[in-house]
């Protein structure tokens, strides 16, 4: 639907129809003949309507007839879907508010640009359930409450989730309905358009997940039986439904759903501003089984077990335009089979993703908890598991994201601490379950960013150890918004611990933003001492140490340094991140001749049981 300044011109892409009319508020819903379509091409349909037959905030629909049947459809092409309360129907809606009312389109070259010498630093967020409040939060308040949370703890990029319109609130966002509709749940366009301004305005670049691997199969708010026919977007046969997913899945090697996917791409970095996308579900669409029950432990299982070339030539396609309209676009791929090629430029021969997430790091993570005790964590393993990944393609890590904290799963600090989190996190209660949960937690993403391949990504409220999972209103919780929801009142209540955890992902962050810790740098291994379980490393001019011993503090430890002094920067044991403050941070670090492993110099550093430390060579003075 588009508006000019003489009326609306609707236009509608329905090979199999046999008529199309347009119904809503505006003919009380019967079908008139001046809101009939005219067939002006081979499956394209047309509708010329005067200013005054649509207003804003009309309600419509089309009915579509086929061979066989009709039916009611919201457009394919719709931009805004909204849900009566009552009777739980969507429609779409004129959206087209007065002049004074309306949000401008973006430019998009006045947004904030990215700087590829940074570190990209993700906020993942759902504006729904960013309420204090057991509600749907909207974008305005999202814009007023959180957004400045995420300036000061200093990230630099946010990823909104489940912006495209979905029916069902619970699926996250990944069951898309509208692939144009911005979700209604949240407020209108404009209050997205103001959002994004904003954030802009504060430095951060803003990025959506959109959902390009497969559609929601309710064919009264989908696309899925559009015109009456399956295979007008979508696949036929066996592989037309998702074994994983209860969805459609997208047909790539026809010309028309690339063009709809590729159109959907420019609408949102055109008509909002977004800097760019995190696309979901890649490793499903990369295979014709869809990576499902798969280890990708060699090279064979990427190419010889059906590579959907289809997909590969749509995703580089949409690579090439989203960096096209915008030089400065971000994008990133969420893929956990690690496919070559993923995050290499197009012009050598990739799909041109900016960058892939780290998708084993979590998992990672939870299999280290859960599985080995404090004793015998390997700090070479864990070494190897972070750094472990391609020098040519730029990885975002991350201990975890919103799946790790799904109902059925568990959070970092939730898994670490458990039901002594109700009872404990006072700053007056004493307890050796949480000293120790407070102290993983904090090393875990430290370790996490400080061996990072490009960027970093934290979910909403994890910088503070939310407490407890996240679990969607539904039929099996009483529709229930007790766990859809982010308890910021925790981290701002001063006689609580999360406070400290909070303070230290600001300084992490901060540290990592200000210090422009370089994106490509591989880290080079100095030191790794599995009996002490001591670990050190260098991304100049920083050293990294970490003492994850459970119970042995170490005095005078040698580390290998290059001839110069070192002053701390981050302390994770500082006592206002929770720590015990064992740790003298005003002292400089001169390096010492001969070092015990290699180095004729070495640092000799006081490291505490459960510490990491950054130190940062100092230029004022150079060892002889």
């Amino acid at each position: 639907m588009h508006h000019t300044d003489h009326g609306w011109i609707l236009h509608e892409w329905a090979p199999n129809a046999t008529e199309i009319w347009i119904t809503g508020s505006f003919s009380q819903w019967e079908l008139q003949p001046r809101y009939k379509f005219t067939l002006i091409k081979p499956g394209q349909w047309e509708l010329i309507l005067e200013e005054a037959d649509l207003h804003h905030l009309d309600e419509y629909k089309l009915w579509i007839t086929w061979p066989g049947g009709a039916d009611y459809r919201i457009p394919l092409y719709a931009t805004r879907v909204v849900q009566d309360e009552n009777t739980k129907i969507f429609n779409a809606q004129v959206w087209n508010p007065p002049a004074p009312e309306k949000t401008s389109k973006p430019n998009i070259q006045d947004k904030s640009d990215k700087n590829d010498s940074l570190a990209l630093l993700i906020y993942e967020a759902h504006i729904g359930m960013s309420s204090e409040t057991g509600k749907v939060c909207s974008f305005n308040e999202f814009r007023e409450n959180i957004l400045p949370r995420i300036a000061s703890l200093g990230y630099n990029t946010l990823q909104l989730m489940a912006i495209q319109e979905h029916p069902y609130y619970g699926s996250f966002g990944y069951h898309v309905s509208s692939f144009f509709a911005v979700s209604s749940r949240f407020g209108t366009p404009d209050d997205l358009r103001l959002l994004i301004a904003e954030a802009h305005v504060k430095g951060i670049c803003v990025i959506m997940d959109i959902v390009h691997s497969h559609a929601v199969k309710n064919t009264l708010e989908g696309p899925g039986l559009y015109d009456g026919k399956p295979g007008m977007l979508f696949l036929t046969g066996p592989g037309r439904e998702h074994p994983a997913w209860d969805s459609l899945c997208f047909d790539y090697g026809k010309d028309e759903t690339i063009h709809f996917l590729l159109s959907n791409c420019k609408y949102w970095i055109e008509e909002y501003g977004f800097d760019g996308f995190r696309f979901d579900g890649v490793t499903s669409m990369l295979y014709y089984d869809h990576g499902l029950g798969r280890d990708f432990t060699s090279y064979d299982a990427y190419f010889n077990n059906g590579v959907d070339e289809d997909a590969l030539l749509y995703l580089t396609l949409a690579n090439k335009l989203i960096h096209e309209l915008n030089t400065h676009a971000i994008t990133i791929a969420e893929d956990m089979s690690g496919l070559p090629g993923i995050a290499t430029p197009i012009e050598d021969g990739g799909l041109g993703f900016d960058y892939r997430l780290s998708m084993g790091v979590p998992d990672f993570w939870i299999k280290m908890l859960k599985e080995k005790s404090d004793e015998s964590w390997s700090v070479s393993q864990i070494y190897y598991e972070l750094t472990n990944r391609r020098v040519d393609e730029k990885t975002v890590s991350y201990a975890e994201s919103h799946d790790q904290a799904l109902v059925g799963d568990k959070t970092i600090m939730f898994r670490l601490a458990d039901k002594e989190m109700y009872t404990h996190m006072s700053k007056q209660s004493s307890s050796l379950i949480i000293d120790r949960a407070i102290a993983l937690d904090k090393l875990i993403r430290l370790l996490t960013i400080s061996t990072h391949g490009g960027g970093y990504l934290n979910f909403m409220g994890n910088e503070f150890g939310h407490p407890e999972w996240i679990d969607f209103p539904r039929e099996g919780n009483n529709w229930s918004y007790k766990y859809a929801r982010r308890q910021w009142h925790l981290a701002d209540n001063q006689q609580l611990r999360y406070g400290g955890l909070q303070e230290f992902d600001k300084a992490m962050i901060r540290l990592f933003g200000q210090e422009k810790i370089a994106v490509m740098e591989t880290p080079r291994l100095v030191l790794s001492n599995d009996a002490d379980q001591v670990l050190a490393f260098i991304r100049e001019p920083f050293l990294f140490v970490f003492n994850l011993n459970p119970a042995k503090s170490f005095t005078h430890y040698g580390i290998a340094s290059d001839p110069a002094e070192y002053r701390i920067v981050l302390d994770s044991d500082n006592p206002l991140f929770g720590g015990f403050g064992r740790i003298d941070e005003k002292m400089d670090y001169p390096a010492e001749p001969l070092g015990k492993v290699g180095s004729s110099f070495q640092l000799l550093l006081y490291l505490p049981a459960r510490v990491g430390i950054v130190l940062k060579k100092t230029p004022t003075r150079r060892i002889r």
